[in-house]
């Protein structure tokens, strides 16, 4: 029984900490991106594209932690 409980809560932290996990990743690439292009051009290209693959990247992996979860 303690088992299945320990199970439940481990599942519940991982929901928990998904969103967080999303919010680091977007904010520093975002980041990244708008120094790059402080630094670098005038435009926001560097914003844009970083921006974008931060978001593939923090998509990617909610999908493989969810998985994850279901397996076990």
């Amino acid at each position: 029984m303690e088992n299945k409980e320990d199970n439940k809560s481990k599942k519940w932290l991982t929901f928990i900490n998904i969103p967080i996990q999303m919010g680091v990743i977007i904010f520093a690439f975002s980041y990244l991106g708008i120094w790059l292009d402080e630094k670098y051009t005038n435009s926001s290209v560097f914003t844009i594209v970083l921006s974008l693959l931060s978001v593939f990247i923090a998509l990617y992996n909610v999908i493989r932690q969810v998985k994850n979860l279901n397996k076990e």
